[in-house]
């Protein structure tokens, strides 16, 4: 029987379909672009291999798609009985992912991935800041994700993939120096692998790397394909250089050409939303003017894109849209529907940002401290939600604070202490 990259057993004969599966799935895990087109070509020329149907499910669940998933999911489902027992567990878990049922499906993908743990597909669904437990909204998250990844570690050796993840967690749990040397390995055996740079980003981003960070991401970026999936991402973290460095105006041409809506690259909606918001937010705090028009298009956008509460990153970014934009009915209805499981967060974060947006500092500090203790439990990485530590940070110093903000900072996120000097 074939075998995929990872060595596990194929139902196809075909040696071709065999190999354009394994250069799918590789362009999923390296983030690169025409993922869902390789899958949709695969689907379309092979349409009884169900792994095909699962890895495009799995491609446009991520990028938002639910309606293709989810048929993309059923006629994996109908081609089930005809594949091997790794195959249907794959299947199975995968289907109860794409239908929301997050409980039912972490469960079932921990068990798959004790069973099968090189099945990197199913694997992946839980090894990232964006993944069940990314967002599972549980405390400890951080250390959870690098359980997991360190308990796949032993099953694939220095792969690329695997490797870049477990630097990923270490970086997100403060050991950075291992981190930094893990992620120079997994970018040595695969120097095209997009998840690979984005970690790269975040351990210089916490290192304080900023100048050899901007360089190295900036050298990086001119070899990715703009629709690819981290191109929205990545250009986020340059321009969030930018910005620290006092280059606004590169920072300018950066959004507008690779982050925000009217860019239109091949971003996941949710990285266009919270990328957005999050870089315009933090050019307002650095004391530069925030056009009304930019925060009304990216208010609409979120209107657009994520209408429903249910996932706290999102929400609390579209939340700070909506207020910068004065949508009061539009963030009314996300501090009063609050939804998922960090759902209580919601509320309390939204008000304060609210508060920002009127200039009542005194609120928004009172509203941002209280979320402070459980404040990973809104998914996103450290450089993410230092949109709320930095927005606590500007409120206290607005008040004249400037000392207690200091404490803060060095006691929880060290790295934003020279905000504060």
């Amino acid at each position: 029987m074939l075998k995929d990259r990872y060595d596990n057993p194929l139902t196809t004969t075909s040696e071709a379909v065999r190999d354009r599966y394994v250069a799918a799935l590789d362009l999923l895990l390296e983030g690169q672009a025409r993922v869902r087109e390789s899958f949709e070509t695969l689907t379309e020329d092979a349409p009884d291999f169900a792994l095909g149907w699962v890895g495009l499910a799995r491609t446009c669940h991520f990028l938002g798609d639910m309606p293709v998933a989810v048929q993309a999911m059923a006629r994996a489902r109908s081609l089930s009985d005809h594949v091997t027992e790794r195959e249907a567990s794959h299947i199975a878990a995968m289907d109860l992912m794409v239908a929301g049922k997050t409980a039912d499906a972490y469960a079932a993908i921990l068990a798959h991935v004790s069973e099968y743990p090189r099945d990197a597909l199913i694997a992946q669904t839980c090894s990232s800041v964006f993944g069940l437990i990314g967002f599972s909204g549980q405390p400890g998250r951080e250390a959870e994700m690098l359980a997991f990844n360190a308990a796949l570690l032993p099953h694939y050796g220095d792969d690329w993939w695997a490797v870049s993840q477990y630097a990923f967690s270490l970086c997100e749990t403060g050991n950075l120096a291992e981190a930094d040397k893990q992620i120079d390995i997994a970018m040595a055996k695969n120097p095209a692998n997009a998840h690979g740079a984005h970690v790269r980003s975040h351990v210089s981003y916490e290192l304080g790397h900023t100048e050899t960070g901007r360089a190295y991401l900036s050298a990086w970026l001119r070899g990715y394909d703009r629709s690819g999936i981290l191109f929205t991402h990545l250009n986020w973290h340059e321009a969030l250089w930018a910005l620290e460095q006092g280059d606004a105006d590169a920072m300018w041409r950066q959004v507008d050409a690779a982050v925000a809506p009217e860019a239109e690259t091949g971003g996941p909606a949710i990285n266009v939303l919270t990328d957005t918001v999050a870089i315009l937010h933090r050019a307002r705090l650095a004391g530069l003017d925030v056009s009304a028009d930019r925060w009304r298009h990216v208010s609409d956008y979120a209107l657009r894109a994520f209408p429903n509460t249910g996932n706290a990153f999102i929400d609390i970014h579209a939340a700070l849209a909506h207020a910068m934009a004065g949508r009061k009915e539009a963030l009314d209805r996300i501090i009063d529907h609050p939804a998922g499981p960090a759902g209580d967060l919601v509320p309390g974060l939204a008000r304060g940002f609210r508060a920002v947006a009127q200039g009542d500092w005194a609120d928004a500090s009172r509203q941002m401290m209280r979320a402070m203790s459980d404040l990973a439990r809104i998914g996103g990485s450290r450089a993410q939600r230092d949109l709320v530590e930095q927005t606590l940070l500007t409120s206290l110093m607005q008040q004249g604070k400037k000392d207690e903000a200091r404490d803060i900072a060095m006691l929880r996120r060290p790295l934003l202490a020279p905000m504060v000097a």
